[in-house]
């Protein structure tokens, strides 16, 4: 069954170095996290309207075979080690949700 994380920032990025430096270490993650975890990108960041309550300042959607799937990229190293950098730069909410049988 598929998993998708769903990333809000919830303020505009306060650090620019800090959230340049974690887009530049998942950039170079790619591939290594879409063949090691399914991970597969379906929004990053275009334009969003709320529909109910406050509208978020960037959104990310990204979908994964399966829940222990997007719970291993969470926790995984190398995504730790940028994590870090992100918290730094703004303001977040991330979800992971159970998707529907395909």
């Amino acid at each position: 069954m598929p998993a998708y994380i769903i990333v809000y920032r919830e303020s505009p990025v306060r650090d620019e170095t800090a959230i340049a430096e974690y887009s530049r270490r998942n950039r170079e993650s790619t591939a290594a996290f879409q063949q090691q975890f399914g991970i597969r990108p379906l929004v990053v960041y275009g334009t969003s309207q709320a529909l109910e309550g406050d509208n978020p300042d960037g959104v990310v959607m990204l979908q994964f075979p399966s829940i222990e799937e997007a719970r291993a990229w969470y926790a995984s190293p190398a995504y730790q080690e940028a994590l870090a950098f992100r918290k730094n730069a703004a303001e977040w909410r991330v979800v992971i949700v159970e998707g529907l049988l395909e």
